[in-house]
């Protein structure tokens, strides 16, 4: 599966970044594929070790915060692996750039 999600505590007005970081810190060292954009990040892998990720992300991210918002998106193919990739390949090769 392939999940896109976004965490951010509330009731913060300071910057998000710090809280952000925590968040793609504990993916980026999960070892599964991940891309971090400017409003998701995405992680791959089986349903129980992704979800696993997004729950350890989401509590970083909410450390010291009353409240925390999570939004996620899924994608979830049987048989399918390295979809991170497959997918972004698959439009780029539509686009004749591939």
């Amino acid at each position: 599966m392939i999940v896109a999600f976004s965490v951010a505590p509330e009731g913060n007005d300071e910057s998000l970044a710090p809280a952000v970081a925590r968040a793609v810190r504990v993916v980026r060292e999960s070892g599964l594929p991940n891309e971090t954009s400017a409003m998701f990040t995405t992680v791959e892998g089986e349903w129980d070790e992704v979800m696993d990720v997004v729950k350890r992300a989401t509590d970083a991210a909410g450390e010291g915060a009353s409240r925390v918002s999570l939004t996620i998106k899924a994608d979830i193919r049987e048989g399918v692996s390295d979809a991170l990739h497959g997918k972004v390949d698959a439009v780029e090769r539509e686009l004749g750039n591939g």
